[in-house]
């Protein structure tokens, strides 16, 4: 939060392609003082693990998960 200036008033966006551990990159949008525009973009890497995680996160969390499963009939 110091190191990248963040006040909380930032518009944050993840470029790249969302896999277990795979490399990405923040994008921070920022106005300045003047009134302009800041963009800044930061390196990251992705803190989903494993397929699974990566598959929960793009449901929209467990419970939208187990719903998704439970409609197409994968769920025992």
């Amino acid at each position: 939060r110091k190191t990248l200036k963040l006040d909380g008033t930032e518009l944050y966006s993840v470029m790249g392609n969302i896999a277990p551990r795979s490399d990405l990159t923040l994008v921070i949008e920022r106005s300045t003082e003047d009134g302009k525009n800041q963009i800044v973009e930061v390196p990251v890497t992705c803190r989903l693990d494993t397929e699974e995680e990566v598959s929960v996160y793009e449901a929209g969390g467990v419970l939208q998960r187990f719903a998704q499963d439970f409609l197409e009939g994968n769920v025992a």
